[in-house]
């Protein structure tokens, strides 16, 4: 997904929440430069995993609804998985690979186990939502992070604990 259509989607769900740019620099206590953020809506600057989830908290919104509709893309990891209940990473083999969308992947888990306070270290269950933001961080489409995700040996095996 392009940077464009996600600064769009910033731009909308601020104006939906009644925000200036100015309001959310003031309501993110500076965090948040309204220069950056009108950066971020024109797509001019990439907006890393840990800020766009961070601006979902500000503007008080799940994170995928901060990324771009787009209703011609159909989450389907493999035939019959099943998405609600999200998929597991192996987070050991994650750690030990050198791949750039493994490193990108590897901050992202970091950033969702802190905010689920799950330090286990070993799996971290890939929810729905969580899918969505990092497909697009990645640039790929949902379905097709699945498959790198295969490739690369990361989805924990569904057997029962």
């Amino acid at each position: 997904m392009h940077g464009v259509n996600v600064g769009e989607r910033l731009r909308a769900i601020r104006r939906q929440k009644g925000l200036s740019l100015h309001d959310v620099e003031a309501r993110s206590d500076l965090e948040f430069k309204a220069s950056v953020l009108g950066a971020y809506e024109r797509g001019e600057r990439a907006i890393s995993v840990p800020r766009l989830l961070r601006l979902a908290e500000i503007y008080e919104v799940p994170a995928d609804q901060l990324l771009p509709r787009d209703a011609d893309v159909e989450i389907n990891l493999t035939e019959g998985a099943d998405l609600d209940a999200g998929f597991t990473i192996d987070l050991v083999k994650l750690h030990a690979l050198d791949d750039p969308e493994a490193a990108v992947l590897s901050r992202y888990a970091a950033t969702i186990q802190l905010q689920r306070q799950d330090f286990n270290g070993r799996l971290l269950t890939i929810r729905r939502d969580d899918l969505r933001v990092l497909a697009a961080v990645l640039g790929r489409r949902p379905d097709d992070l699945g498959i790198r995700l295969d490739e690369l040996g990361l989805r924990a095996s569904t057997a029962s604990a």
